[in-house]
């Protein structure tokens, strides 16, 4: 497991009974999981009187009921700096078990010895963006939705990033990828988080098991002829990381790796799962 040890301004402080119990910054809040299939006692104290939580609906989404809590603050990771808010679907704007990846995006970028020019796919808010600048990439940033990249943007801005050479665009990917290729543009290093399920423009179904693989070999035809990385996120539990392994080592050859991406849990002591990730190089 790819695990993100490294905060301070975010600690997972316990989870038990579907329900994740974090410190974002000064601030706590309460957020289901649906991973959290065990009951454990709640021992810790914030259990008691959290900052926020989020309460589902049994129809479906949910809503957030808080305290005295601002409408959004800063944390910090290192040298990047990100916005969270309370957000819909239970969000805050961030995924703190990407810490993992922003750093080897990092690492790997800055002992490239050479320009790297990155894509970024269903980008969010940005933090593959931020990692990947702050090594001195150039980075094109893609998302359908253009709040997601207005924040973005701000976290950039608050990252000391805003003089980067980064491309913000508010596209569907799959099209921005085939205007890509028809413009003859290429990309050393691939970043993808598509979601596990989602309509595009015109109505048709994205379903990541089924939608994938055709996504990736469009996007075999944007990569440079010296790539660097591919990184692939997946948050849908029917698909392993072992199958995130065969799909791209069956395409490009190289070398993958595959792994969950989790956090300490601070309570216990354990690891938390949080989705998975694979890293493809062609060497």
């Amino acid at each position: 497991m790819w695990v993100s040890r490294n905060w301070i301004d975010y600690e997972l402080l316990d989870c038990s009974d579907g329900e994740r119990l974090e410190r974002w910054g000064p601030y706590t809040l309460i957020r289901p999981d649906p991973q959290v299939i065990w009951e454990t006692t709640k021992e810790h104290p914030s259990w008691k009187n959290p900052d926020a939580y989020y309460e589902r609906s049994s129809s479906g989404g949910g809503k957030w009921h808080k305290n005295d809590l601002p409408d959004r603050w800063q944390i910090s990771y290192g040298e990047y700096t990100f916005n969270v808010s309370l957000m819909n679907f239970k969000h805050t704007g961030l995924f703190p078990e990407q810490a993992d990846n922003w750093e080897y995006i990092t690492d790997s970028i800055r002992s490239a010895g050479r320009e790297i020019n990155v894509l970024n796919l269903f980008a969010y808010t940005g933090g593959a963006t931020i990692a990947a600048a702050a090594a001195g990439a150039a980075v094109c940033h893609v998302d359908a939705a253009n709040g997601m990249v207005a924040r973005a943007r701000e976290n950039a801005a608050a990252s000391d990033l805003r003089d980067k050479p980064i491309r913000w665009i508010v596209d569907d990917c799959s099209k921005f990828v085939k205007r890509e290729i028809n413009r003859g543009r290429k990309y050393d290093v691939l970043i993808m988080d598509p979601p596990s399920y989602g309509r595009g423009p015109s109505g048709e179904i994205w379903k990541l098991e089924d939608s994938l693989y055709d996504f990736l070999k469009l996007c075999c035809n944007v990569l440079s002829d010296d790539p660097m990385f591919i990184l692939i996120n997946s948050y849908t539990t029917g698909l392993s990381p072992s199958t995130l392994t065969y799909m791209i080592q069956s395409l490009l050859g190289g070398a993958a790796q595959s792994d969950e991406l989790g956090l300490p849990v601070e309570e216990s002591g354990l690891l938390l799962p949080c989705g998975a990730a694979c890293r493809w190089s062609p060497v």
